[in-house]
């Protein structure tokens, strides 16, 4: 997949908006504009999830709490970095289907993540509805929107053709492998049932790695979100390294939510982590029962894709098949 990015001014919106239109006030997040005061069309975050529960509240006892925590547990105890390491080395291969980014979106109508308490419905309902909610506060940065709707794509590795994989491989909050594990992790109980866990090269603060090494150079736990990262980059993707950042680490909740693993970080990592921060507001609260008009929709996203992504005389995206 080869996707082209007219290069976006990070600052077109600070430049445009230093004022709140309304309350003439600076609004600044990160060196970033934040809307402070919703305007009509603005996006609200509600205060509960579509269960009526605290959105990531990992305790609240349902059904849906119990589907969760055991798949934290089957990923806390088989995610190891061997298991990366060999996952990365066959999926990076990117050799056996070829799509097209919407039929991609279509796929995931066959996907839920069991890794989610706060929403229960076809992944694409997803997508569509953060790239809805983005594209209200942020209707210039059409790069985002664009992020916003592949950023879960990588899901596809749950179903058949992509593998199979096991929820467990391939959704959930990521973490790094090759040092300890953070006590921010959620579920982290079930890691002392890890193999890494007991390994001595492994459960010091830094690892097998150095401070300040840089994100890029530590190994995370495997999943949609380093599939999709690795599909765009071997396919020499244009987009901006913010896009990458956000795609490849929108689930390292620990770092972007608990401020853990600070430490792995260089500057370039602190940077993107603006813009990270920034889209997990839409990832997470725009998530709800409320459904998406796909077909009324479509052709705005098509009209994206068509604009920002070159994929050759075939116009298909390669994918990683089975194993």
């Amino acid at each position: 997949m080869t996707i082209l990015v007219e290069q976006p001014e990070f600052g077109s919106q600070l430049e445009e908006q230093k004022f709140h239109p309304d309350t003439k006030e600076l609004v600044l997040d990160g060196g970033f504009v934040v809307p402070k005061s919703v305007t009509q069309d603005g996006f609200v975050a509600p205060e509960i999830n579509s269960f009526g529960k605290s959105f990531r509240d990992y305790d609240a006892q349902s059904e849906r709490q119990r589907t969760v925590e055991e798949f934290y547990r089957l990923q806390h105890i088989n995610q190891t970095y061997d298991f990366v390491k060999r996952m990365r080395q066959e999926y990076g291969k990117l050799n056996k289907v070829e799509m097209s980014i919407w039929e991609c979106c279509e796929l995931l109508n066959e996907v839920v993540d069991d890794s989610d308490p706060d929403l229960d419905e076809p992944q694409i309902e997803h997508l569509l509805q953060t790239a809805e909610a983005i594209k209200k506060d942020y209707p210039n940065e059409d790069w985002l929107h664009l992020t916003a709707l592949i950023h879960d794509l990588g899901k596809i590795l749950l179903l058949p053709i992509f593998g199979g994989l096991p929820q467990w491989a391939v959704v959930g909050d990521t973490f790094p492998l090759g040092c300890a594990f953070d006590e921010s992790n959620v579920h982290r109980k079930y890691f002392t049932e890890n193999p890494d866990y007991k390994n001595p090269a492994y459960n010091s603060k830094n690892g097998i790695y150095n401070e300040g090494c840089g994100l890029d150079h530590v190994v995370m736990s495997w999943g949609h979100d380093d599939f999709m990262y690795l599909v765009a980059k071997e396919n020499g993707t244009t987009l901006p390294s913010a896009a990458l950042f956000i795609i490849r680490y929108h689930s390292f909740y620990p770092l972007h939510k608990a401020g853990a693993y600070t430490h792995l970080m260089n500057e370039d990592d602190v940077e993107n982590l603006k813009w990270l921060k920034i889209f997990n507001k839409y990832d997470l609260y725009s998530k709800s029962k409320v459904r998406v008009d796909v077909e009324k929709v479509k052709p705005y996203y098509q009209s994206l894709i068509d604009k920002m992504v070159n994929l050759g005389d075939e116009e298909e995206i390669k994918e990683e098949g089975g194993l």
